[in-house]
């Protein structure tokens, strides 16, 4: 390893910089450590592909390498004349002059990577024409930015020169085609009184001169198209690097880099880029918040670190404060504007695109269906309503979402979108459009839980929508729209809107044992008895503290709560002179008892439920008591009246009752399945006791019951335990502790924890058991009480 400094004769940065790093005795990782360079950076400035780096970057390096003054001086004068013009381009060129390189730019790494990439493409020598890369995306990501960072990168590349052409795509009067052609010819050192009238013949021009000349060509904020089309004249060895808002999707042939928002660790990176890590580390959680009301879009992200920067006192907690009230007015430093930024996206808009813009940040959540902007204005089919939505998708003011057929606004163009709306549309069409969507989103969710009813003879048949035709695609559309319709069931029982609140919260109450979580029952069947007590119907108002006691006892674990609910779901149901809502307050009455440990359950209650159902002409019901008196019977360690009980019922659920079966008659199997798998166990039948249970989770899993797949996960875990299959066990017990976390069954959770310790314990496990017991004992804590 040599000690000597690099030679005079030795200019370029990038000898420059490898040679120091020699003489230094540094690999590229060591310096990377030293200087907090990224190693990948390090490679790229000795290959020679980053040539000029910035001030920032060079200063860094130094300590690590022991540079004099003097070597640092002519490294940095290096790494300047690494972004000179080229000296092949005539002096015409400053025409197209490339803007300044920005010194902190940051999260777009694979993107620059993609970039490279393609410009050594251009090095393969069949290709006839040179490459076309589109940077699309929301206004204010930083197309422009990462376009220039790019040209002054690759400028070793590009010899022959690099072009920045301004386009005006979104001013009142865009470029001209033919007057872009007559620039690029002027930068080529055509002779003004040379050029071709015609724009063709501009083109043809062009095409010719760039035929064998490596030239990079920036045509920056493109309109459409149309202006686009007829300057890509770039020869083999030239890349053209187009920026839009548009998505230019007629484009034949060209390369498409979409720009979306930073994720959290690059818009944090950008701000202490720009006021320094030190004063952000210094507030976290405070620069945590920030990022994200400025929705981590790289404009708003630059513009409220310019505003910290320029108020060195300024805690960070401030601006986040004055972000929460107003945040697009906020966000503006100087001639740096969000807002304006995004109205010059709106005013290119056809009028029918700019008020679904508009109304649709009426949405609850964040993306959405074609069914709710076709509700929204009014259009006569999901068509038309689409053709507006793919507008604003290629205007970048709407993003498709990652679930097919979806749309999805970024955070402020949402609250740009709320302002317009304020401004241009009256209150009574506001209201009018919002009423629409919410019994909309009612309506279809209503029509979606009824594919989850049972074939029992009672419940009313589901009716197929545009949105879906089964149940995959029923239970598929309350998945994704759950915030939407939760939200809207909401608002139209706030208006006093009663009965589609019950319609809706009847139709869901089998289909709420597959999905959701306990929050959303809970939300769900209480608004439905507050509706049933408005409108003074006893029968709804049995029905829904029936379900509301299901939801106390299944998924919160408050037993008492249950009781009582059920007790006033019988009284309800009395009145009502209901026999089929009587058997199931008497149903969910014993399942609350089985709970709690201070209730004793009456044996009579299980048979008088019984009775009611039948009196009602309700086998379903029935053989649900059934399944309850046998559950009873095991607990009592009468496990041979149970077997017997429970064969009739297994016998019952796994025939077809009429109809197609639905998820909820594999579902409520299931659950029977499991029941008798713990009785066999009990009587000693290990193996058909998993049998059932190995049953019951195929079930579950096929239709997608969250709450199902993890009660048979732990059933399973624990008949797997007894048999001494310890790595198996392990694994179910596991699974069945992440579905209860993620549908927030906590007491259920911390059982399996529990259980799952104890298997610890017999593995030899000491240490694993420690952690879940203490897991364990904080669930415990939060919920109140330690188990």
């Amino acid at each position: 390893m040599t000690n000597a400094a690099p030679g005079r004769a030795a200019t370029s940065f990038r000898v420059l910089l490898k040679g120091y790093r020699v003489r230094a005795d540094l690999t590229q990782e060591e310096l990377a450590e030293g200087s907090g360079v990224s190693v990948r950076a390090i490679s790229d400035m000795e290959r020679g592909i980053a040539k000029s780096p910035q001030r920032r970057t060079i200063e860094a390096l130094a300590a690590p390498l022991s540079l004099t003054d003097e070597e640092l001086t002519g490294l940095q004068k290096a790494a300047r004349r690494g972004r000179a013009p080229s000296p092949g381009i005539p002096k015409t060129h400053l025409i197209g002059v490339l803007p300044a390189d920005v010194d902190d730019l940051t999260g777009r790494e694979s993107d620059l990577d993609a970039l490279r990439a393609l410009s050594a493409d251009l090095c393969d020598g069949r290709r006839r024409a040179g490459r076309v890369a589109i940077l699309s995306g929301p206004p204010g990501t930083g197309k422009t930015t990462l376009a220039v960072r790019v040209a002054h990168n690759l400028a070793e590349e590009f010899p022959d020169g690099r072009l920045f052409l301004k386009l005006r795509g979104m001013s009142a009067e865009p470029a001209n085609p033919a007057d872009v052609l007559h620039l690029i010819l002027r930068s080529l050192g055509v002779d003004a009184v040379r050029i071709p009238a015609d724009p063709e013949d501009r083109a043809g021009l062009c095409r010719s001169l760039l035929r064998d000349r490596a030239v990079l060509i920036v045509l920056d904020d493109a309109a459409d198209e149309a202006q686009v089309r007829p300057l890509l004249v770039g020869g083999p060895r030239c890349l053209t690097l187009v920026t839009g808002r548009q998505m230019l999707v007629g484009l034949e042939c060209a390369s498409r880099l979409p720009l979306d928002v930073f994720g959290e660790h690059d818009a944090v990176a950008l701000l202490s880029a720009v006021i320094g890590a030190d004063r952000v580390a210094r507030e976290r959680q405070a620069a945590l918040e920030l990022v994200e009301l400025c929705g981590r879009l790289p404009l708003a992200l630059r513009i409220a670190g310019n505003r910290l920067a320029s108020r060195p006192t300024w805690p960070l907690s401030r601006l986040v404060d004055q972000l929460r009230g107003r945040r697009l007015t906020t966000l503006t430093a100087g001639d740096l504007c969000v807002r304006s930024v995004f109205e010059l996206s709106y005013r290119q808009l056809s009028p029918n695109a700019a008020m679904m813009f508009r109304r649709l940040s009426l949405v609850p959540a964040a993306d959405f269906p074609v069914g709710a902007a076709m509700t929204l204005v009014e259009a006569s089919d999901e068509d038309d309503a689409a053709v507006f939505l793919e507008e604003l998708a290629d205007a970048s003011l709407l993003q498709t979402s990652q679930e097919n057929g979806r749309y999805q606004f970024h955070d402020l163009l949402r609250v740009f979108a709320t302002e317009r709306l304020a401004r241009e549309e009256s209150p009574e069409v506001v209201a009018s459009a919002e009423k629409r969507l919410s019994d909309w989103l009612v309506r279809t969710a209503t029509a979606a839980g009824r594919y989850f009813h049972p074939t029992d003879g009672v419940s009313p048949l589901p009716v197929a929508t545009p949105s879906f035709g089964d149940h995959t695609g029923a239970g598929r559309w309350l998945e994704v729209e759950l915030k939407n319709w939760l939200a809207a069931v909401k608002t139209v029982a706030a208006r006093g809107d009663h009965r589609p609140v019950l319609d809706l919260a009847e139709s869901m109450h089998w289909y709420s044992e597959i999905g959701g979580t306990a929050s959303v029952w809970y939300d769900v069947f209480g608004l439905a008895v507050n509706s049933a007590i408005a409108l003074g119907s006893k029968r709804d108002e049995a029905v829904h503290r029936n379900y509301l006691s299901w939801v106390q006892a299944s998924l919160h674990d408050r037993a008492e709560e249950s009781i009582r609910m059920a007790r006033l779901a019988w009284d309800a149901a009395v009145e009502a002179g209901d026999r089929r809502e009587q058997g199931w307050a008497r149903v969910y009455l014993t399942s609350a008892h089985a709970r709690d440990a201070d209730a004793t359950t009456s044996p009579k209650l299980f048979d008088e439920a019984a009775r009611l159902f039948e009196e009602a002409g309700y086998p379903l019901g029935v053989h649900v008591a059934r399944t309850m008196r046998a559950s009873y019977w095991y607990r009592n360690g009468r496990f041979a009246d149970a077997a017997q009980e429970f064969d009739a019922c297994v016998r019952y659920f796994a025939q077809e009752h009429g109809g197609t079966r639905t998820p909820v008659d594999d579902t409520n199997y299931a659950y029977v399945l499991l029941r008798s798998a713990q009785n066999l166990a009990a009587l000693d039948a290990p193996d058909r006791a998993l049998t059932q249970g190995e049953t019951a989770l195929a079930l579950f899993r096929r239709h997608g019951a969250a709450m199902g797949q993890a009660r048979a996960l732990q059933e399973t875990g624990r008949f797997l335990r007894r048999q001494g299959d310890h790595a198996n066990a392990h694994r179910r017990l596991s699974e069945a502790e992440e579905l209860y976390e993620r549908i927030g069954l906590t007491q259920a959770q911390i059982d399996t924890l529990g259980e799952r310790a104890a298997l610890a314990d017999e593995r030899g496990d000491p240490a694993s058991a420690r952690a879940d017991r203490e897991r364990a004992r904080g669930l415990g804590d939060r919920l109140g009480g330690v188990p």
